[in-house]
């Protein structure tokens, strides 16, 4: 289970290493772009139910931690699906990853 931790918050946002690794990619393009936007997530099992939204700024500090040493292979449609959430008004929605399956 990998983090986030953002501005001066001490609580870290816990998110899987896998999703974390894709939402790192769209999180760092939109903030070199100078891009503020929103995030938000359902609570993991181990937290209170509901769900999160922080508001990301260029200027305020952002820290991604992993669990594991190795990055994942990433799945480019996936990205694409974060990207485009990120783009909308609503801005990035932490959706399940899509896998293409091959047609029978």
């Amino acid at each position: 289970m990998g983090s986030i931790l953002y501005g001066g918050a001490t609580d870290p946002i816990h998110i899987e290493d896998r999703a974390l690794a894709h939402l790192k990619i769209v999180i760092a393009t939109k903030l070199r772009r100078n891009e503020s936007f929103t995030l938000s997530w359902r609570h993991t099992d181990d937290e209170p139910s509901g769900r999160s939204m922080i508001w990301l700024h260029p200027s305020i500090p952002l820290r991604f931690t992993f669990d594991e040493p190795e990055p994942p292979k990433l799945n480019a449609r996936w990205i694409e699906e974060l990207m485009h959430s990120a783009n909308s008004t609503g801005g990035i929605s932490l959706v399940d990853e899509v896998i293409d399956t091959p047609e029978s």
